[in-house]
């Protein structure tokens, strides 16, 4: 995946060491955040509390000349949206507010990107005009005015005669093309319920398969004249290198399901018969009170967030682990408290919430982030896939330091999470669990509290 940088920011960072704005050691400390998380140093100043965002767009604002607009209070002319694409709007982070004659007016959180603005001029096929904006508003913006790159308009309802294949009738290789058989197949997945679809080659080009409550079906074939653009344009809407297919890589795909925003990661591998391509998609998290309609469970829950200790959610593979935990962290997030995460993708972009994406390519692994999380002082903490002892006592022990640290685990029933903790490695992590929130099925949540929880699994 690109590294993520502000060509602005680069250029003047050192301004705001001049300007008294920032120390300079702690501007170095700032960009090796920034490289770790890969964000731009000025995301990684403001996530770190150490400018405002308020701040910092003042200070370019004095330092460009170019005036600020406030897209909150702002009405964009919608016939502009044309001149630029959802892609390249979400990738340079720029919106298109109104044309006068021969000149569009942008709002961008990088005035300085030449790049972008080369490529817009080129696509629009007019001048542009710079104006500032917040990175996290004009995102914002975006994902409100534009349809997006992959949209999936229509209410869904269980339709068994509706098939993706249909948009095969013809060999046309263009993006729009493959954007249209995309869009199809992931029509296709949310209306069976289907959480992950697996490409893979065959004989005569690349296999659909959909993978339902473990079992995989098959739901036909890519033909081969079709297979290189097909993939090349689900990469690029991943933002991953479609060049590339000699090492895995990993990436997100935005869409849309009647309006309402869906995520799936992207998983790229190479075998020796071609490269696997595995897709999961996330349905955004609900309200923490429409999950547990108990009054009894949400209390004990909220308690546990309030309070210094481990939760775990359990469940089996599929069980819907992910999409809990997030309801947790927007109900914490609510709350006046310092929250951060370490995913291997974030799901969804969560306000008010630190979302880390561990990234291997720059060395910021679950290793590493153990090892520099605790200066940030998180209140909570998530914690995606804790595989060995090491991390789950380091992780158990920030409960003594007041933290609060939300694991997940899986087990396919109560007997299994049991069984499984039984082992000695476990017993640290047992003593501070404050509230267990185990997933039998998406209708079917049990909570035990702390002396339920420590007594069930003495």
């Amino acid at each position: 995946m690109d590294t993520v940088t502000n060509k602005t920011l680069e250029k003047l960072k050192y301004d705001l060491v001049r300007a008294n704005l920032v120390p300079y050691e702690t501007l170095e400390q700032a960009q090796e955040i920034a490289n770790a998380q890969n964000i731009n140093i000025g995301q990684a100043l403001i996530n770190s509390g150490i400018l405002t965002e308020e701040i910092l767009i003042k200070f370019l604002e004095n330092k460009l000349h170019t005036p600020y607009v406030n897209l909150e209070d702002y009405s964009l002319d919608t016939k502009c949206l044309k001149y630029v694409n959802y892609s390249d709007a979400k990738r340079f982070k720029i919106l298109p507010l109104f044309k006068i004659e021969d000149s569009l007016t942008v709002a961008m959180a990088d005035p300085l990107d030449l790049f972008a603005i080369d490529k817009i001029i080129e696509t629009a096929e007019c001048s542009i005009e710079p104006v500032l904006a917040s990175e996290a508003v004009i995102l914002k913006k975006i994902e409100e005015y534009y349809p997006s790159d992959i949209s999936v308009g229509e209410i869904f309802t269980n339709n068994s005669n509706f098939d993706w294949r249909e948009e095969l009738h013809s060999e046309d290789l263009s993006d729009a093309h493959m954007q249209k058989i995309i869009r199809s197949i992931l029509k296709q997945a949310i209306m069976e319920d289907v959480h992950e679809v697996l490409f893979q080659r065959g004989e005569t080009g690349l296999e659909v398969n959909f993978k339902l409550n473990g079992d995989i079906s098959n739901k036909g074939i890519i033909p081969s004249v079709l297979t290189l653009s097909f993939t090349a344009k689900l990469k690029t809407l991943a933002e991953l290198d479609p060049s590339v297919s000699e090492v895995p890589q990993l990436g997100k795909l935005n869409f849309k399901v009647d309006d309402i925003s869906v995520v799936a990661s992207i998983s790229t591998f190479p075998t020796i018969i071609g490269e696997r391509i595995f897709l999961k998609i996330y349905k955004p998290p609900k309200e923490l009170n429409q999950i547990l309609s108990n009054e009894s469970q949400l209390k004990v829950v909220k308690q546990a967030l309030d309070n210094a200790g481990v939760i775990l959610v359990c469940g089996s593979p599929l069980s819907g682990k992910t999409h809990v935990i997030y309801s947790l962290l927007l109900e914490i997030a609510n709350k006046n408290k310092t929250v951060m995460t370490l995913e291997s993708i974030a799901k969804y972009n969560l306000e008010k919430v630190n979302q880390c994406e561990l990234n291997e390519n720059v060395g910021f692994n679950m290793d590493k982030a153990s090892r520099f999380i605790e200066f940030q002082s998180p209140d909570v903490i998530y914690l995606e896939g804790i595989k060995n002892k090491e991390s789950f006592d380091y992780y158990s022990s920030l409960v003594y330091s007041e933290k609060t640290v939300i694991m997940e685990f899986m087990a396919n029933n109560m007997e299994d999470l049991r069984n499984k903790m039984a082992f000695s490695d476990f017993e640290t992590l047992k003593s501070i669990i404050g509230c267990i929130v185990f997933i039998h099925s998406k209708n079917s949540i049990e909570v035990f509290d702390k002396a339920t929880a420590q007594k069930y699994l003495a």
